[in-house]
């Protein structure tokens, strides 16, 4: 249903088109009062780089995050990511993350980007405290922060936003009656625009999740996708008809679908009611790394990785590590 009111298919967003104009002025206020320094913002001893978006819901934020970790690290750059942990309540904060860390704790995403590149991790929901407590604990040269768009407490030296290339901005209205946390104007303040499926428009860079083998969560094996048989395929992302979308697309057409609501806190009972002795319960990586502790046999995911084209992607790495590089030269002076 949220999906026809955001895309304006549904009059519905007519009814919550009033408390849009609150949100959006709220929103816009508050950015307001960063700009004219009627609010304070926190500038990081080291350089910062936003990856976020306009929009609610699963855009591929944090495939595009790890896949910025994981270039620059091969570039020799030392990264650390923040992140505000959502879904994840900590007994106190800020809370450094490693592959280990319980999802309750950090939340999903942080452990994921933790688990895939190796970076170092922290999370809170003021920004600044994550990032004291990251280079408090070991020197990097750069901060990626995964999400934080709207975050204006922490300046930034670059903004990179993603942008779903199938769904855009739907109707374009603010939340609750669009998808939209700031309007598309916003686009022209930003350092670069990363296009997930769809067609790219001029000046954006395109972008695909290129899926690789199917892993085993209890083993670790890895088979192809095609080699899987009577998967019951569930997702709980921002928007879960993407990954079902994906298996289809590389040859594996699910017996059933189940779309979960983004961060759900899994239990064993309630995803091994799903699935018969006989079937398997495929689920996306960033489901996978909350169910690890309790996984069954049959139960595997399927890690993607970004994919980035186009002759802007270079640039674009070339001037984070750049900027990385003056930022790790003024700390030693």
């Amino acid at each position: 249903m949220i999906e026809r009111i955001w895309s304006g298919r549904s009059p519905l967003w007519l009814l919550l088109w009033p408390l849009s104009l609150i949100y959006g002025a709220v929103s816009s206020l508050i950015r307001l009062s960063y700009q004219r320094g009627w609010r304070k913002s926190w500038r990081a001893p080291v350089p910062v780089v936003v990856v976020g978006n306009l929009t609610a819901g699963g855009n591929g934020k944090t495939p595009v995050a790890i896949w910025l970790v994981q270039e620059l690290q091969r570039r020799g750059v030392k990264v650390g990511v923040v992140s505000r942990g959502y879904g994840g309540k900590a007994e106190r904060y800020p809370l450094l993350v490693n592959a280990e860390t319980p999802t309750e704790q950090a939340g999903d995403e942080p452990v994921l980007i933790a688990q895939r590149s190796g970076a170092p991790v922290a999370v809170a929901p003021k920004r600044r405290a994550a990032v004291e407590a990251l280079l408090a604990a070991q020197p990097v040269d750069l901060i990626i922060t995964d999400d934080g768009l709207q975050h204006y407490a922490l300046q930034r030296d670059r903004e990179i936003v993603v942008v779903d290339g199938v769904r855009r901005f739907g109707n374009g209205w603010w939340l609750p009656a669009g998808p939209m946390r700031e309007r598309a104007s916003r686009l022209q303040q930003v350092d670069a625009v990363i296009v997930n499926g769809g067609a790219a428009e001029p000046g954006e860079i395109a972008m695909s999740l290129r899926p690789g083998e199917a892993v085993n969560l209890q083993t670790h094996q890895s088979v192809p996708l095609s080699a899987l048989k009577k998967v019951v395929a569930m997702a709980g992302i921002g928007h879960p008809p993407r990954f079902f979308a994906t298996l289809k697309q590389y040859g594996v057409t699910p017996v059933t679908e189940i779309a979960f609501a983004d961060h759900h806190a899994y239990s064993k009972d309630e995803l091994a009611g799903l699935v018969a002795a006989d079937h398997i319960l495929l689920m996306t990586e960033k489901d996978a790394v909350k169910c690890r502790r309790f996984a069954q046999p049959n139960w595997w995911y399927l890690p993607v990785e970004a994919e980035l084209s186009g002759s802007a992607v270079a640039p674009l790495l070339d001037d984070i590590e750049r900027l990385a590089r003056q930022g790790a030269d003024r700390a030693a002076d």
